[in-house]
């Protein structure tokens, strides 16, 4: 088959492909298949072709769909590398997909010739190149609205050209410019055009590689060919249903699987899609009403504060696919109160979106469902001796068919610690009721689910490890109201006397494990990808131990309510901005002479997350400084202490007054299993995170991205 946007013109050329929702400007699949040609012409003139590595580092904007159609013509693989990544996250994801070439903007510039510092790979821009002096260092890498944000006037979307093609949209693409305005990054739109021969492509043929990352921290390259994608839009389809006057709004960054699903299922359907360039939860909900949106792909974080802003979304919609984190019950009410049709899933970056998802009235009815598998997908809950399990019996989510990826890029050993007997292991612990029912119970790892973001503690505690001021450093997740999770970490300062001068092991009494260590044998779960998974109760898998067998953490002066640390609080979180996406980011800090471990000399979890809920203080930096966990709420903040005054009546919509700090008492929404711990002077994890500002898959999901990542995918 060839491109599924040639197929797609040759049915309906007159039908609208795409919505730009800053302005309303419309594409017919006429319109969008010229640009594309166009586009697929200048990349041949570069080299792309059959087989290359595409890598895309852009926000949202209407050239990316270009290059993602762009891609598929030529026979290459798109690779999207997250715009708000950094440039040490960047080069990681570079180097394990063996990009070839890579593609930027004026607002990713930046980061993209840090992050391919070194690696000789050539950098497009379909802006006119900035000369290195006058590039901004911190573009692309603000973190401060995790859905993708990008300037509303990019000049991707200029409509200055009298060009034929640049008024359609992709005059970033085609405008001309000098040169030699630098040296490292050509302008994609120098070259003229080649012809270009379309490209056939087979079910299995790699359409496309995701990132997610696993317990080691290490972000993993997703194999989606073809077919993965062309069986999950189908069997999506079957489940959500398909009309021809549909309209999707994609608000996900299109580096997570929820916001790149939908541009190539919109060609195989012959549906339009309206494109955000970033996400504002008033004007999203705005943007359904005005364009007449019929679906929308959202992580939880996002649905509540469309609902807070409008109270309820307009009545064109008739899917809300909601993914990427759990979903509250408590949401899920307020939908049914508010006649909000939503349809909570559960996906994953590996098996190209969804995995289960329920329909409004399954949702409504059983709100703690993911609904049942959809079709072709084989779903086996395993016990611990790797059998499968009666029915309503508890184990490991083990998913199968041909929406599920052949595995990860460049990485045998991961693909098979993910894969068995049963299919690809999700990592993830449910059971399925006698109606056939998924429920999605905990995680095995340690992952950390903030904003429908996947952070990996292993990354954080890491990085923070590796700085002077730290000896060692627990990192979990802690309950938020808000978020789901935020980030906490446990420090001991490094000029705090530790056990470790009366250790014959050197560290803590016996050579603690990092989480980063263990064996890999999840299917990661990207940003948007981990739809419907409970980010509590996650199984501790650290010895049990009664508490005299425990060492208890002591106290260190200074972490009270003086906010006196006894480290330099602001070049810490400074030294990991740089080096982390803003939504990793501690939003929890205590300090303890040492951590708190088992007898086996491991941290000891429960001990750890119980001394952060009653100790942890925020950070005495201010929040907007260092962005805020997940997907930046535009209005109303979440302050601590303050009550918004336009939120809405119904008891169902009502938060916390302080988002920032978890009761105590409240055992229900622990999570013993987030932490992961590394020490100072150790090579911890290697820093190489999800960063996706991932889910779905994640996303994705995911990430998800996220996670993590495609249970917040269409």
């Amino acid at each position: 088959m060839r491109d599924w946007l040639t197929h797609r013109v040759a049915a309906a050329p007159d039908a609208t492909a795409l919505v730009r929702a800053a302005d309303g400007e419309a594409w017919t699949y006429a319109d969008l298949d010229r640009l594309v040609e166009e586009t697929a012409g200048r990349l041949a003139s570069r080299g792309v072709d059959s087989g290359t590595h595409l890598g895309v580092h852009l926000s949202p904007r209407v050239g990316y769909v270009g290059l993602v159609h762009a891609a598929m013509r030529l026979g290459a693989t798109l690779v999207p590398i997250g715009h708000q990544l950094t440039p040490r996250e960047i080069g990681v994801r570079l180097d394990r997909a063996d990009v070839d070439v890579l593609v930027c903007d004026a607002e990713t510039q930046s980061t993209a010739v840090a992050g391919a510092a070194g690696t000789g790979i050539p950098i497009l821009s379909v802006d006119a190149p900035t000369p290195p002096d006058a590039t901004d260092e911190s573009s692309g890498s603000d973190a401060s609205e995790q859905s993708g944000s990008t300037d509303s006037t990019d000049s991707t979307d200029s409509t200055d050209s009298t060009d034929s093609t640049a008024s359609n949209g992709l005059e970033d693409l085609n405008t001309p410019t000098d040169p030699e305005d630098s040296d490292v990054v050509t302008a994609l739109h120098d070259a003229d055009p080649e012809p270009v021969t379309t490209s056939t492509w087979d079910l299995e043929e790699r359409l496309c590689v995701l990132f997610t990352s696993g317990t080691s921290g290490r972000p993993k390259a997703v194999e989606i060919t073809a077919g993965n994608v062309l069986f999950s839009a189908i069997a999506s389809a079957f489940r959500l249903g398909v009309h021809p006057d549909d309209r999707w709004l994609v608000t996900l960054p299109l580096h997570h699987a929820g916001g790149l699903s939908p541009i190539y299922r919109s060609a195989l359907t012959g549906t339009t899609i309206v494109l955000r360039e970033d996400f504002d939860p008033g004007e999203a909900a705005d943007d359904i009403d005005r364009y007449d949106v019929t679906g929308v792909s959202l992580v939880p974080t996002m649905l509540t504060r469309m609902l807070d802003r409008r109270g309820t979304l307009s009545d064109s919609l008739r899917t809300v696919l909601l993914g990427g984190a759990p979903a509250s019950e408590r949401l899920i009410e307020r939908c049914e109160n508010y006649s909000v049709p939503v349809y909570p899933t559960y996906g994953m970056t590996e098996t190209a979106s969804q995995i289960a998802t329920a329909t409004p009235a399954e949702a409504f009815k059983n709100p703690e469902t993911v609904g049942r598998p959809i079709f072709w997908t084989e779903l086996t809950v395993i016990g611990d001796d790797g059998d499968p399990v009666e029915r309503g019996e508890t184990g490991e989510l083990v998913v199968a068919g041909p929406t599920v990826s052949p595995g990860y890029y460049g990485d045998p050993e991961a693909t098979a610690a993910a894969t068995g007997d049963h299919g690809l292991h999700t990592g993830d612990v449910g059971r399925i009721d006698e109606d056939g029912r998924v429920h999605v119970i905990n995680r095995l790892d340690d992952r950390i689910v903030t904003g429908g973001e996947n952070v990996d503690p292993g990354e954080v505690a890491g990085i923070l490890a590796d700085h002077e001021a730290v000896r060692e450093v627990a990192v979990l997740g802690l309950p938020d109201e808000t978020w789901g999770e935020r980030v906490g970490t446990l420090i001991v300062p490094a000029d705090q006397p530790g056990p470790a001068e009366d250790s014959s092991n050197g560290e803590g009494g016996g050579g603690s494990s990092d989480a980063s260590d263990e064996p890999d044998a999840d299917a990661s779960i990207d940003a948007t990808a981990d739809a419907g998974m409970d980010a509590t109760d996650a199984a501790d898998d650290t010895t049990d131990v009664t508490d005299s067998d425990a060492t208890e953490p002591k106290a260190t002066p200074g972490t009270d309510a003086e906010r006196d640390p006894p480290i330099d609080e602001r070049a810490l979180l400074e030294y990991a901005r740089e080096r982390l996406s803003g939504f990793k980011i501690p939003r929890t800090i205590a300090y303890v002479e040492e951590l708190p471990r088992t007898v086996s000399g491991t941290v000891d979890r429960e001990a750890a997350r119980d001394r952060l809920i009653e100790d942890g203080v925020d950070p005495s930096i201010p929040a907007a400084e260092f962005d805020r966990a997940g997907f930046e709420p535009a209005d109303p903040e979440p302050v601590a202490d303050t009550e918004s005054d336009d939120a809405s009546e119904s008891d169902d919509a009502s938060e916390s007054d302080d988002a920032s700090k978890s009761d105590p008492n409240d055992d229900s929404k622990s999570d013993p299993n987030d932490v992961s711990e590394s020490e100072a002077g150790s090579d911890g994890a290697d820093g190489t995170g999800d960063g996706s500002g991932d889910g779905t898959n994640g996303t994705e999901t995911g990430d998800a991205d996220p996670g993590g990542d495609a249970g917040a995918d269409r």
